[in-house]
């Protein structure tokens, strides 16, 4: 019997056209989007089929949409019979996968995440704040790369993807020194990334407090699915402690790395990607070679995935 965990992607996997063959195909998939319109009181479909991508890329829009994508594919995954021991997402599609364990409405979800989206974009003017990516470094070097550039301002891990791939966070000057000194401890590769804000650095802790007063306005269920998250790389242990541990998650390092393999540790041997992209599989293969990594987030890949959980 195979044992199986759901993931969802985060902010980047985005693209034009994600989640139309689902709508064209499945009606619970319409009623996703029909749902995040109603919600939003935009046109979710024409946003995410037609962008532009400039449009696509805001993130306020980004959040948003690709959670409504991501839930529309699972509830297409749900409708087949297929539902996951586990559920986990990097950042963003931490939403989705608290959607997917019902302790959150997709309707608040959809409007929690674009509030999100806002006040993460709102709370560093832009040019001030970057992230940087280091392939191949430990862990420990990327941590004393922060630290030895902290005197130029804040910087500090913020997304421990791989084993082979960290995220840090923080201030232009001090993010582009850490890269400079990664690079000195033997980095296979270290670069400035393309993004507006230090997201999950201690820089976006205004907009956590925001977030928070969100969150104060959605009623929360009971979990029907052990959702990991992103701060502790640990179980919610309660309903309580949701709201806490998702206005961390702004400012926090997202232990990836950790969560997945707390899944492995609890026996999951194969890993559906739920939503636009890859990003998660390449990260998990990375993790480890021994689990089974399935994605859904078109029609081939959907029938590719049913054929393999059917087997």
């Amino acid at each position: 019997m195979k044992k199986i965990a759901f993931v969802f992607p985060g902010q980047g996997a985005q693209y034009v056209g994600m989640g139309k063959e689902f709508v064209d195909n499945f009606k619970v998939a319409n009623d996703v989007f029909e749902k995040a319109s109603d919600s939003l009181g935009y046109d979710m479909k024409k946003l995410c089929f037609e962008g532009p991508e400039e449009e696509l890329k805001k993130t306020e829009n980004t959040q948003p949409s690709i959670l409504t994508a991501s839930v529309a594919i699972y509830e297409v995954l749900k409708e087949h019979g297929h539902v996951p021991e586990i559920v986990a997402g990097l950042s963003l599609g931490e939403y989705s996968a608290l959607v997917a364990s019902g302790v959150m409405s997709f309707e608040d979800a959809v409007k929690v995440v674009r509030a999100r989206g806002k006040y993460m974009q709102e709370e560093v003017p832009l040019g001030v704040g970057t992230m940087a990516a280091f392939i191949g470094l430990e862990r420990d070097k990327v941590i004393e790369a922060c630290e030895r550039a902290s005197e130029f301002g804040v910087v500090e891990p913020a997304n421990y993807n791989s084993p082979v791939q960290i995220v840090i966070s923080g201030e232009v000057k001090a993010v582009e020194k850490a890269v400079e000194i990664g690079k000195e401890f033997g980095a296979k590769r270290a670069m400035v990334l393309n993004v507006s804000a230090p997201f999950h650095s201690s820089m976006l802790r205004g907009a956590g407090d925001k977030l928070g007063l969100e969150l104060d306005k959605v009623e929360l269920n009971d979990f029907v699915y052990p959702v990991i998250a992103n701060v502790t790389a640990e179980y919610y242990d309660s309903v309580s402690s949701v709201k806490e541990l998702l206005v961390g998650q702004v400012s926090s390092s997202v232990l990836w790395e950790d969560s997945v393999k707390k899944m492995i540790d609890a026996g999951i041997d194969t890993f559906v990607e739920v939503g636009p992209g890859k990003a998660l599989s390449g990260f998990i293969k990375r993790i480890s070679r021994e689990v089974t990594l399935l994605n859904v987030e078109d029609m081939a890949s959907l029938e590719k995935t049913l054929k393999a959980l059917e087997d």
